[in-house]
């Protein structure tokens, strides 16, 4: 009985220590973590066991953002070159399947996801447990032993963080999807001028390309530059089909029946203000191909 009361609440809990995490693996090993927890913990006088679970969760994900740092991996912070994008989601234009539409609930694009990277991890597990998942300070305090006026704040200094480098994306979707088509358009043209009129002038493009040296890891700003190297992957863009990428406007490279890269798009404006570019195949290789037939 006790499995199948946690098995009601498991789509929410990945949803939380996705938002925290930024890796579907890591995201799974907390809700396994929570669920042992859970199993070990006499929770018969727990009122709200929804609310019991995600602080269980909510700490699991702090220890493991705290013991990135320890290891030396730092937040990803503009001024760094090396670029460490979070997992995307990526569904095709039909729409996300029901497990997919639960890690997405509240989401506002990948952008989000990318500046959670550059909170510290006390900032992060406020603001998103607060922010995002309505959880009060009172029960978040605990978790990072301050008060909850000083989990306030932090949740604050979180909040104008992700306001400040990840605006809100333009929310009809057809028009995140007709500059996106612009963008490439102009791509397969070689058209420079057209590529930058779509792009917003401080356009940010990353490029994920993990360990693999053929694949390399890219950061450019500003449209003039993003044009100049959107127009040297002319090849490329032949093989784009459009998809959605945490729910937002962006697209899929197939190459020989598997996924090549996956472009995650922000779209504010009607300009693209973010390009975030997945072609680490170690991370590519559970997406089916086949959902993005055209």
């Amino acid at each position: 009985m006790s499995e199948e009361v946690f098995e009601r609440h498991r789509p929410h809990l990945r949803a939380v220590a996705y938002r925290m995490l930024g890796s579907l693996t890591e995201a799974d090993d907390a809700v396994q973590e929570t669920w042992l927890r859970y199993q070990r913990t006499d929770t018969s006088d727990v009122e709200n066991l929804g609310a019991w679970l995600t602080t269980v969760a909510g700490r699991v994900c702090l220890n493991l953002l705290r013991s990135r740092t320890t290891r030396g991996e730092v937040p990803l912070d503009d001024s760094e070159p090396e670029v460490r994008l979070p997992d995307p989601i990526v569904s095709p234009l039909s729409g996300p399947d029901p497990e997919q539409e639960a890690l997405l609930a509240d989401s506002v694009g990948l952008a989000m996801q990318v500046v959670l990277d550059t909170l510290s991890p006390a900032e992060r597990l406020a603001f998103v447990l607060h922010d995002l998942f309505a959880v009060p300070f009172d029960d978040i305090a605990p978790l990072v032993e301050r008060s909850p006026a000083a989990t306030r704040q932090l949740a604050s200094r979180g909040r104008r963080r992700v306001q400040d480098a990840a605006p809100t994306p333009d929310a009809d979707l057809a028009g995140q999807r007709a500059a996106v088509d612009a963008f490439y358009a102009a791509a397969r043209d070689g058209d420079f001028d057209a590529l930058v009129t779509v792009l917003d002038p401080e356009v940010v493009l990353r490029a994920d390309g993990g360990a693999h040296p053929t694949r390399p890891t890219v950061l450019l700003r500003g449209a003039r530059t993003v044009a100049g190297q959107a127009t040297l992957a002319r090849r490329l863009a032949q093989h784009v089909r459009p998809a959605l990428v945490n729910g937002t406007a962006g697209a899929v490279a197939v190459i020989g029946g598997r996924v090549f890269a996956v472009m995650a798009f922000t779209v504010v404006d009607r300009r693209i203000t973010t390009i975030d570019i997945f072609n680490d195949p170690d991370r590519l290789g559970g997406i089916d191909a086949g959902a993005f037939a055209i």
